[in-house]
């Protein structure tokens, strides 16, 4: 049990460093190739830190745990728009424009209704795998065009002290291209750490659920929270430092790619019966998804107390999850 809370503690201060160094690279990238923030957000941000509820789902399918591969990736979907958003709005409001929600903010809950309604009659085949990957590819296809419309400059410095760059001359190409390459690098690296520290922590979170007999649910909500403090941390870290873009498209993109890419891959891995997915946790998902769009386009923005409304969601449902 002590080795346990060491790698929980270990894990959740290295899961915190890590994602705040990832979301200032993703910025600065993002930056100094004028692409949008929401973008950077969903896709490399999103989708990276959506690695961990990849593999947790494909090991529990391979193994024959369909039901907590699943229920990792629900409740995961579920932390994502009440944790997430909430505890960063704590920091300060979620800026949304309007275009984003009806763009990337309809095909998130689109790929989550599209779940939902992969999973309401209690099986999951391969065929249907393969369906939602292909879903994936037409999403990332999406996002990827949309980006391009975004307005934005085609580079900026990436000093965070102001010092201007001529992109014009030889020399200042030659420093923006070493500033550039090394935010990637850093980048990669701090996704690397906050994958691994994820993962110890996840460990140590699981081991001490299983000494103490929980049950299927409620393990899968442990391992979505567990999975989900990536985008966690790296939200918080945007909201610290004011890029609200960043964690809109940090959700967005995780849930996109939790409900198409990880349950898709799941179903190839191991098609099988689904026992303990209901009807009400499917629509719990779905609910909280449409509640937080609401929040998002009603203002254009998600305020702390909408932020505290959603917080006080996820622990409905964590209790609900427990009984």
């Amino acid at each position: 049990m002590l080795l346990d809370v060491i790698r929980i503690a270990g894990g959740l201060i290295a899961l915190i460093y890590a994602a705040d160094r990832l979301a200032k690279s993703a910025v600065r990238i993002s930056r100094a190739f004028g692409v949008s923030v929401i973008f950077i957000g969903a896709v490399v941000v999103g989708f990276g830190t959506s690695v961990p509820e990849f593999v947790v789902s494909a090991l529990a399918a391979l193994e024959g745990e369909l039901d907590l591969a699943v229920s990792n990736v629900v409740s995961s979907n579920i932390s994502n728009v009440t944790l997430v958003l909430g505890a960063a709005a704590l920091f300060t409001p979620i800026v949304a424009r309007r275009r984003v929600i009806k763009r990337e903010g309809a095909l998130m809950f689109a790929s989550v209704a599209v779940l939902a309604a992969v999973l309401a009659n209690g099986w999951l085949d391969a065929w249907e795998g393969f369906l939602l990957l292909i879903l994936l590819g037409v999403a990332i296809w999406l996002m990827v065009r949309w980006s391009s419309s975004d307005p934005g400059p085609v580079f900026e410095s990436l000093d965070d002290e102001g010092d201007s760059v001529d992109a014009g001359s030889t020399t200042g190409i030659d420093v923006w291209r070493k500033k550039v390459g090394k935010e990637i690098l850093v980048g990669v690296g701090a996704l690397i750490v906050t994958i691994i520290a994820a993962d110890f922590l996840l460990d140590g979170v699981l081991s001490v659920g299983a000494q103490l007999g929980l049950s299927t649910l409620f393990l899968g909500l442990v391992t979505g929270v567990g999975t989900s403090l990536p985008e966690l941390a790296a939200g918080i870290a945007a909201a610290r430092n004011r890029e609200p873009g960043l964690v809109l498209g940090n959700v967005l993109g995780s849930n996109i790619f939790n409900s198409l890419g990880v349950i898709g891959l799941a179903a190839i891995l191991g098609p099988g019966e689904l026992y303990d997915i209901t009807i009400p946790l499917l629509a719990i998902m779905v609910g909280t998804v449409f509640v937080a769009g609401v929040f998002a386009f009603s203002g254009r923005r998600i305020t702390r107390t909408e932020g505290v409304i959603l917080l006080t969601g996820f622990v409905a449902f964590a209790v609900y999850a427990f009984i």
